[in-house]
């Protein structure tokens, strides 16, 4: 099955970036005024979710002409555009989640949409947040985290003592130990290639990959001058 894409109404610092993680057959979502970001990657998503309140008419009469679907929820609700088109995504069977624009902005909201992450029914799903920089998601057993070295991974303890914690590609590495919510052990690690992994024996663990930004190689003067 397709990966679905939710687009949230928050900041994404890099939108190149997250073109440069997206796929061709992914299924793009939008919780309401994520269209945006839809949008301005040239894209129109299959489905809008929330109650539109962020959503221009001129952009939704364009949206609906392209054959987008709208599920439109009263503006007095209980959960947030997120929390449904989150849920409207696992109903749909998708297995994996890459949610777009959910970090950034407001920081209850930031908080607010982890917690959503950490509901133990997603726990079989591999669900994540994604700003094109960085990246967060929830482990109980084993996660894994594609990068370049030097990279930052940090895993921090969700409510509880994490224990049984082993890691592999990670500069400092943890063998068979606990992390502590109430500790800052396990921010800032670095990633030593391509590839870094921790598995778990019990707790909930989050794990945070931030990519390192890399200067782009600058022409010496003179360099590629003939004799």
């Amino acid at each position: 099955m397709p990966r679905a894409l939710i687009f949230v109404n928050g900041c994404i610092p890099d939108l190149e970036a997250v073109r440069r993680l997206m796929r061709p057959d992914d299924s793009l979502l939008a919780a309401d005024g994520g269209t945006q970001h839809v949008l301005a990657l040239g894209l129109s998503p299959s489905v809008i979710i929330g109650d539109l309140d962020s959503l221009n008419p001129d952009v939704q009469r364009q949206v609906e002409r392209s054959g987008t679907r709208l599920f439109q929820h009263p503006r007095d609700k209980n959960e947030t555009d997120f929390e449904l088109a989150l849920e409207h995504a696992v109903e749909e069977g998708y297995r994996e989640i890459l949610v777009i624009g959910a970090l950034g902005g407001r920081l209850d909201q930031a908080l607010g949409n982890l917690a959503l992450l950490s509901a133990p029914r997603l726990s079989s799903l591999d669900v994540r947040l994604e700003d094109g920089v960085e990246e967060a998601f929830f482990t109980r057993t084993r996660g894994e985290v594609q990068g370049a070295a030097g990279d930052l991974v940090s895993l921090l303890p969700w409510g509880a003592a994490v224990t049984g914690i082993v890691t592999e590609g990670l500069r400092w590495p943890l063998r068979d130990e606990t992390l502590q919510p109430s500790k800052t052990r396990g921010i800032s690690n670095e990633m030593l290639g391509g590839t870094a992994s921790v598995t778990l024996k019990s707790g909930l663990l989050l794990v945070v990959h931030r990519r390192q930004q890399r200067p782009s190689i600058q022409a010496v003067p003179g360099a590629l001058r003939d004799p």
